[in-house]
Parts: C-alpha cells; structure tokens; sequence
C-alpha cells in the first residue's frame, strides 16, 4: 500500500471518529429527550389515572401547559379528550363528533401502525412513532408520537396517552434532498463535461464523458493522478489561482491544461476546479469540470500568427488602422489611431481591450455621440463594406473612416476599420458652402425682418421684410449703424444697446421695443436676437428676427382701458348696492314696526284671519330684508379683500351649528377630521353656512342626516356636503347656482345665497357640481385651489 493511499485511509479514519462522535453527541440529546418524555408521560398517567376515575372531571385544565397536540383515547383508538393544539392540528372536535384515531391513519401505514400498538400494549410505551396522517380538511401529514398506556387501580390499561409532533416538513426535506442527491448522480453522469473527483491529485472517481474523453477505463484512471493525464502550461498561475481561491473563500477558480489521451493524441481542455477545504484550512478533496477546447484553442493560435504578420504590415502606415476580432476585442492598432484620438498608451497595450466598452470612454470627443455610436453598431451588425464614411469631432475634426469585414471560408472573423483626418478638405469644402448659399433659403421665404450686423452694430444684411417694416429700401439700410436707422422712442430707450451687449457676451433674447419708422409713425416690434459667430467660434456680430405687434399692443391698450372702466363701474354699483339697502331697510324696518304694534294692540279686536295677515306681512318684511342683504352680500363678493388665514375647517362647523336653526330630527357631522386650510375665514364660514342650511331644511326623514367629507390633491381641496333630503331634479342642477334662483316654491328662499356660493368658489379657482337622487338625498361638491401662506389678495 503506498503513501497515498495511507494518507486517504488516515483522513477517512478521522472523517468516521468525528461523525461517530457527533452521531454519538446526537443520540446521547434524543435519549434524554425520550426519557424527559417517559418522565412526562409516566406523571401524565398518574394524573389521567386519577381524573378518568372522576366522572365530570376535565383533563383540559390538568395538561393546560401542553403545548404540543396532546391526545387521550380508549383502547379501540377512540378518543376521549384532547387538547386544544390537537384540535387545531387535527381538525376534529371530539366534543362534536366522534373520533378514532385509527381512521385517520393512511392506508399506507395502517399494518406499521397495528404492530405499533401492539407494541405499545406489550411494553406500555410507545416511542418515535411516525407515520402519515389525513386531517379532517384533507391534508396529510407526517407525525411523530410518543405515547404511553393508562392504567387503573388493578393494573390493567384502560386508556392510552400521546404527544404528537408534525414532522411533515422535516419528511419533505429529507425527500427532496435525498431526490436532488439522485438528480446530481444523473447529471453527473450524463454530463457533456468530464468531470472528477480528487484527492492529493490522485483521481477517485471520473464520470462517463471524462472516461470517453481520454480513453481509459474507470478503474485505469483511479490508479493515475491529475498529473499523469495532463500538464499545465504555467504551474505558477495554477498555484496562484489556487491560493487566491482559498483566501477569498470561493473555493473556484478556472485554467486550461493539456490532457494526454491514451492513444497518444493530446487535447485542451478548460479545467474549473472547486475545491472543499478543512477546519486547519486543507483540501480535502477538489471537484475537476473539463470541457474540451482543443478546436478552440487551435483556432485562437492561427488568428494569433495571422495577428503578427498584419501587424508587420500595417505598423508603419500613416492610416489609422484598428482590428478587431469578432467579439468586438481588439487584435491589433496602429501608433497612428492612438495619434488621432488622443489614446496616450501604446498600441500594444490595447490589445484584447473590449473596443464596444471602451468606446463609451471616447465618445464625448464626437460631435454627435450618440449618432457615432449607433452607426458604429448598425455597421458592424450588417458586417457590409463602408467607405468614406465621415465622423464629425468636438474639436472641429473630421475623420473619414472605412469598414472591412473579414471572412474565413465564409465564417466571420472581425473587422479592419481605417481612420483619415480630412478636416482640412472638409472645412474648405464647407467654407465655399457657406459663403455661397449664406443665408439665402431663409431669407427668401421668411415674412419677419431680419437684420445682420456687425461687432459695431452695423447693418450688413437685412431682407426685404424689413425693409417694408421699417420703410427704407434695401440699399438705403445696408452699411447704416442699426441705432440710426431704427430710433428707439420708448421710454427704455437704451433698451438695443442693453441687448446688443448680451449679444457680445454670447446671450440670446427676446424683447419688446417701439420705434419711429421712416413715415415718422410709431410701431411696437418684438425682436429676438442671437449671438453671430465665425468658423472659429468667436462673436463677430449678431442676427435679430423683428416681428411688428403694433395691432397686438394696441388691443392690450384697449383691453386695460375697458378694464379700468369695468372697475370702476363695478365701484360704482357697489356704492349703489350698499345706498339701496340702506334706503330700502329704513321703510323696511318702519313698516315692520307698525305692523308689530297693530299686532300688540288690536290682536284681541282683530279675528283669525286679521292676524294672520298681520303674520304674514311681517314675514314678508323679513323676506324682503334678507333679500337685501343677500342681494349686497352677492355684489360684494368679489370685491373684498381676502385676508387669508389658517382656518381649521372642523371649528367652522362647530360654530355653524350653534348658530343656524338645526331641526330635532337632523345631525350635522364630519366624516373624518376635516383639514385645516389657508383661506378667508369670513368667507369659508359663509361657504359652508349656506350649504349646511340649504341641506337641513330640505329633510324630512325622521333620522336626518347632513355628511362632511373631503379630498385633496397637489393643488386643490375636494370637500362635499352630502344630506338624505328630498333630493334635486336635475334640470335644476345648473339653475340653482344663479342669482334668484330656488327650487319649488318656498317662500322663504331668497334664491341668492347658492349663487354667494358660486362666486366664492370662483375666487378661490375651484368648481362646485352636485350629484342627487330624488327621495334619496342630495350631494354638493365643491373645490378650493390650496393657497400658500401669507398670500395676499
């Protein structure tokens, strides 16, 4: 026996002494747990002993700390009580129904099951019983129980008592283990890559695709070393590799090494090791994967030795040349592509640098990178020859480049890019471009004046647009300084100056101006002007588009002039509004009063009918004074200032309902904690006061009730006042809102106050809406834009 194979021996000898003391360890714990056990069950028997002789007597309260299922049943398996953990486990309530535990035994363990109690009749304790169970609801389960009997006073059983603990997952797991075991058999075997199992580099174990690979048997193998079959090409990068995987503690590391086959012939194969390391930090054994890469390999040292004769040929070209293989990796450039953009290494360290990674470095140097960078892709993927294809730079460069896609035996390879600077064709081409058509397409066809002047604000160029602007002809403008020609007569006067400033300084604009044109008449331009720069991109003037608003100007003239006498107006009829109802509630009240003393004094003289007129006269009177004052609260809605506050909306209704007449048979809540808002306090209380008291005098339920609720958004609140009342017709949805409009025919409405609502809602830029049901009751909505604080009206 050689040292390896002692050596094996040796620490699969101290494998078996560590499992056989933990296997120790673990039944020294599961015997004490059965003899705990035993103990409980022995001192459960003394305690059922005693209450089964106790007619009425309940176990529940004598084993109330059991936390497990725990069940008592006859000896024909009936049970007699059971906790309530075996209750909910079981499903069964034996207080309800009858219950043999025999019935809900598997079928496939009903035979285990009939020697199990016998044993337990036999020894009088029964222990680790597992088998699979059906619940009431169907489920099966695995269960482990140790049981003990119950014996009376002469000795002889009269029950049996057991603990019951689910091991249904415990089952599972053991069974998917033990199937995954069997799957990495199958896989292993019927694995593309040969796999192996080593220890001390000796091979223990080689599946069939290693054994087909090279050639020998099984057991031909067992009697070799990893080295024997193969060599590697750096030892020291297998040790390196080696000991970095165990530091990092990934145990994984991957390599190619030549494999000798046992017919002479050799193969590489890409080697992934996974290794299983002890306590002291030693490989116990290593796991090899290898997949052959002969065909690979060869091809990758023919594309290496084509490599080297290009790069003989293309060295020294004044072409910037770049090859690429065909995973975008690149095989070989030239000192002239480092040249051209800028690469500060040698040519030689790009090599096997990912070119489509790589590029993203370089892709702000692109005028358009973005576009570069999609069209090198999209030529790349069609794998077509491109010629000429022109990249524009940042820094003012242009590069045309070439694409070659190579091919062996039709089989794609890479590709050839060549790059050449062709700034300088590119610019004079460009130059004689621009000077040519400068301008020329727009100028033809745009209908707003343009201007082009110099540094110095002289006129160089302006169309003929302009020229009509502004009234002199073409020759007439062009050499003139731009001050001169078009005066400012505003009151900024150095408004041009300003802006041809910011034009210098590379700033746009757009600004209003009036100017005296030719005739001497006054018109209102708009002007927008931009910055002019040269090839080189300095400012060597400006552009201005001028557009004549005169008619625009002179509507908003008209329109402030209309808006300061609606103001004004709208000052007058509030005058108005508050002398009227002043004038009208002075009668008002003189009537009034003469009606109350004709009341006081003749109510004896005066039949049923008399006084009832005198009633009704005062009622009328007091509809006529709210009229009035509804009439001044809507005409100075919008007229007063908003002092707005934060107002907490649940006050609001507090101090509604103490004040407006609420019927006994109608409440008045909030759904939810209404919010605090920002808002005119005034307002928002006559906001909801008219809600509320439109909503309570419109039920006749015996329970009334009138609902706040609300909503909000980033820039709205949504409250809604909902009641069960009479509800609505909806041809009156929209009618309701505006001024002297009510519904029905009560007398007591004035018709003003949803329409106060209105105009309240407006201020705030909110919406109000209803949805009602006939019979069913009636639901007002209502928004208010969220004002931000200490915002003044």
């Amino acid at each position: 026996m050689d040292s390896n194979e002692i050596t094996i021996l040796k620490r699969a000898l101290a494998r078996e002494k560590r499992a056989r003391k933990s296997a120790e360890t673990l039944l020294e714990n599961k015997a004490k747990e059965l003899y705990d056990a035993s103990l409980h069950l022995k001192e459960a028997n003394g305690k059922l002993e005693s209450i089964l002789n106790k007619k009425g007597s309940r176990i529940d309260s004598a084993f109330v700390n059991i936390i497990d299922p725990y069940v008592v049943m006859d000896m024909m398996t009936n049970v007699i009580n059971m906790n309530v953990s075996a209750k909910e486990f079981l499903g069964y309530d034996h207080t309800k129904e009858e219950l043999q535990l025999s019935n809900l035994v598997h079928p496939d363990y009903i035979e285990y099951t009939a020697e199990s109690f016998q044993t337990l009749l036999q020894v009088g304790i029964l222990k680790n019983y597992s088998a699979k169970i059906i619940t009431k609801n169907g489920e099966e389960k695995y269960v482990n129980i140790n049981a003990s009997l119950i014996y009376n006073e002469t000795g002889q059983p009269i029950a049996a008592q057991g603990v019951i603990r689910d091991i249904t997952q415990e089952v599972e797991i053991r069974k998917l283990l033990e199937d995954q075991k069997k799957q990495q058999d199958i896989i292993v075997e019927n694995s593309s890559l040969g796999i192996l199992l080593i220890v001390n580099d000796k091979i223990i174990k080689a599946n069939k695709s290693f054994v087909d690979l090279l050639g020998y048997s099984e057991v031909e193998l067992k009697k070799l070393t990893i080295n024997d079959v193969s060599s590697l090409e750096d030892s020291n990068l297998y040790e390196d590799l080696l000991r970095k995987s165990i530091e990092d503690d990934t145990k994984k590391f991957s390599i190619v090494r030549k494999f000798y086959k046992k017919n002479g012939e050799t193969l590489y194969g890409k080697t992934s090791m996974s290794s299983v390391v002890d306590a002291d930090g030693n490989i116990e054994y290593s796991v090899a994967m290898i997949e052959d890469i002969t065909r690979k390999k060869i091809a990758e040292e023919k594309i290496k030795a084509s490599e080297e004769r290009m790069a003989t040929l293309i060295k020294n070209l004044q072409t910037g040349i770049l090859l690429e293989d065909q995973d975008r990796k690149i095989v070989l450039a030239n000192q002239k592509f480092c040249d051209l953009f800028g690469i500060p290494v040698s040519p030689d360290v790009l090599k096997g640098v990912d070119s489509e990674k790589s590029i993203h470095k370089y892709k702000k140097m692109f005028l358009e990178p973005d576009t570069a960078l999609n069209r090198i892709g999209h030529v790349v993927k069609k794998k077509e020859v491109v010629t000429a294809d022109e990249m524009e730079l940042v820094d003012g460069r242009t590069f045309e480049r070439d694409y070659i896609p190579l091919f062996n035996n039709s089989v794609y390879q890479g590709h050839l890019w060549s790059y050449n600077d062709v700034t300088l064709r590119k610019n004079y081409r460009r130059n004689l471009e621009i000077q040519k058509e400068k301008y020329s397409s727009i100028i033809a066809n745009m209908n707003l004046g343009l201007v082009e002047v110099d540094i110095d604000g002289n006129i160089l160029m302006v169309n003929q647009s302009f020229s009509d602007m502004i009234g002199y002809t073409i020759d007439e403008l062009i050499g003139r300084n731009l001050y001169e020609a078009m005066p400012i007569i505003s009151s900024e006067g150095d408004e041009l100056k300003l802006q041809t400033k910011k034009k210098r300084e590379g700033i746009s604009d757009s600004y209003e101006v009036a100017v005296k044109v030719a005739n001497g008449e006054k018109r209102f331009w708009l002007v927008s002007g931009a910055p002019r720069y040269d090839d080189a991109g300095n400012i060597i003037g400006s552009i201005g588009v001028h557009l004549d608003i005169t008619d625009q100007k002179s509507l908003e003239l008209q329109k402030e002039n209309l808006l300061r006498e609606l103001e004004a107006s709208n000052k007058g009829l509030q005058e108005y509004a508050h002398i009227v109802s002043h004038d009208l509630k002075s009668p008002l009240r003189s009537v009034s009063a003469l009606a109350t003393w004709l009341y006081d004094d003749y109510k004896d003289t005066l039949d049923e009918n008399g006084r009832y007129n005198l009633k009704m006269m005062q009622e009328k009177i007091e509809g006529m004074d709210k009229l009035i004052t509804g009439i001044l609260k809507y005409s100075t809605v919008n007229s007063d200032v908003l002092d707005d506050t934060q107002v907490d909306v649940n006050e609001v209704i507090k101090d509604i309902s103490e004040i407006i007449y609420i019927p006994e048979n109608v409440e008045i809540k909030a759904k939810k904690k209404l919010p605090t808002i920002q808002a005119d306090k005034t307002k928002i209380h006559q906001l909801f006061q008219n809600f509320l008291s439109n909503a309570v005098v419109n039920i006749e339920k015996e329970d009334g009730l009138v609902e706040i609720d609300y909503k909000e958004d980033t820039t709205h609140w949504e409250f809604s006042v909902k009641d069960n009342g009479v509800g609505i017709p909806e041809e009156y949805h929209e009618k309701i809102f505006q001024i002297f409009q009510s519904i029905g025919n009560k007398e007591r409405s004035t018709g003003i106050g949803l329409s106060i609502v209105k105009k309240i809602i407006d201020r705030y830029n909110g919406k109000v809406w209803l949805e009602s049901e006939i019979g069913k009751g009636t639901t007002f909505y209502f928004t208010l834009q969220k004002q931000p604080k200490n915002k003044e009206k």
